[in-house]
């Protein structure tokens, strides 16, 4: 296990050696998971990662992913 220091406005550095493993560059996604009283990080995609791919339904991204979360919201 390897320690990380929060910092003022509660940033964390990833460690090298955490990402050469994870394969981590700049501009990477991470999706964060807590489970129990931990926080999981993993490699993943948001819808931000698809501005501009996606196709246009009249919403902004925000709207977007404010219909996404009341839908994940319905299912708990």
């Amino acid at each position: 296990m390897i320690g990380v220091k929060i910092l003022p406005k509660y940033q964390i550095t990833i460690p090298l050696i955490v990402r050469k493993r994870l394969n981590i560059h700049l501009g990477e996604t991470l999706v964060v998971d807590v489970k129990d009283d931990e926080m999981v990080f993993k490699k993943g995609k948001t819808i931000y990662d698809y501005i501009g791919t996606l196709p246009n339904l009249g919403m902004e991204i925000a709207q977007m992913r404010e219909k996404a979360i009341e839908e994940v919201m319905k299912d708990e």
